[in-house]
């Protein structure tokens, strides 16, 4: 793999490596843009099964934050940091603090805060060794629950695009991961009215939402085929690919999961096959607003109104690719990429 090469095909910054075998750290971070402002993006703790995988994640998801925050109308540039290894170890503080030594070599340019496989206990860690950090307890906290609702906005909007209407009582969603976001995610769907059907890999996930929620549960590879109305995949991504869109029979797909298509072809294949695609970055621009708010000081009601706009933002999504005639993805792309470069010349006329 040809680093630099790979880095320059969508303009990113810096790849930042950073080893301490004896604590067992092995991080990872990607800083794709700074435009906007300092890169913001979440530490994912997982056991990938090879280096060039985990550098390939960590700067897809950093390109994905960048577009995230400024879609979502955010000051932010976008970073990600990975870890490699078992994120089920009960031995996380000094991984967490040399990934804190890692964030904070980089000056202020990286700001993180939890991900996949990690959690606000974990960004304590991180902490008391840099200040460029959020999530934290007596902050802002889990974003999980404003995630959640960014995405269930995101959805009303879409089934407002695609019937005409968007209530969702009585609609048909097949969730896809049942962490933080998905629970509570499931829990806005079942106030509205929403039918569930659920999968995780964890069976005792599985189980507290068909107890709370009435939830049908199926096995992890059947929820692609399930007859439902809306697909919310909030696992890992490419669960939209050539495999995954044989067996779809959904309306709308919008989830809280990063870097849903598999390849970028994907977005022109969903839209082909009739499905309305609410593009990932957008719709689950939640916890980075979230996150954004405690940067700035936002009451938790202002944070979660500003992620309440993900409904607006989204139906303007749609109708620009409607009219131009392009992918929603695309049409998502086609405004963030616009808002970054009009920033870079409105820095060009500073003093």
């Amino acid at each position: 793999m040809e680093i630099f090469e790979r880095m320059a095909k969508h303009r990113h910054e810096q790849l930042v490596f950073w080893s301490e075998p004896e604590l067992g750290y092995k991080g990872i971070i990607a800083i794709h843009d700074t435009t906007l402002g300092p890169a913001l993006g979440g530490t994912r703790f997982w056991n990938y099964q090879t280096e060039e995988a985990a550098i390939v994640d960590a700067l897809r998801l950093a390109r994905g934050m960048s577009y995230k925050a400024a879609v979502a109308g955010l000051n932010l540039g976008g970073g990600k940091s990975v870890i490699i290894g078992d994120n089920k170890t009960p031995y996380r503080e000094m991984i967490f603090r040399a990934h804190g030594r890692a964030v904070e070599s980089l000056g202020g340019r990286y700001i993180t805060a939890e991900d996949v496989g990690t959690s606000p206990d974990d960004m304590e860690y991180v902490l008391m060794e840099t200040d460029s950090v959020v999530g934290i307890y007596g902050r802002s906290g889990d974003p999980s629950p404003v995630t959640a609702y960014g995405v269930y906005m995101g959805i009303k909007a879409a089934a407002k695009a695609r019937y005409g209407d968007d209530s969702l009582d009585g609609k048909h969603v097949a969730v896809q991961g049942l962490g933080h976001v998905g629970y509570y995610l499931c829990e806005d769907l079942h106030q509205e009215g929403a039918r569930l059907t659920v999968t995780d890999i964890d069976a005792e996930r599985v189980r507290r939402c068909v107890d709370d929620f009435g939830a049908t549960a199926v096995e992890p590879d059947e929820i692609y085929g399930v007859d439902a109305d809306i697909f919310a995949p909030c696992a890992l991504g490419s669960v939209i690919n050539d495999d995954t869109l044989k067996v779809f029979k959904f309306d709308i797909i919008g989830g809280a999961a990063n870097n849903q298509l598999a390849r970028s072809q994907h977005g022109d294949a969903v839209a082909n096959e009739g499905i309305l695609y609410a593009p990932d970055y957008v719709i689950n621009a939640g916890g980075l607003i979230n996150v954004y708010g405690e940067l700035k000081e936002w009451s938790p009601e202002r944070s979660k109104r500003k992620a309440g706009e993900i409904y607006t933002t989204l139906l303007q999504i749609f109708e620009r690719a409607e009219a131009e005639g392009v992918p929603t993805a695309e049409a998502a792309d086609r405004v963030a990429e616009t808002r970054i470069e009009r920033a870079r010349h409105l820095q060009r006329s500073w003093v």
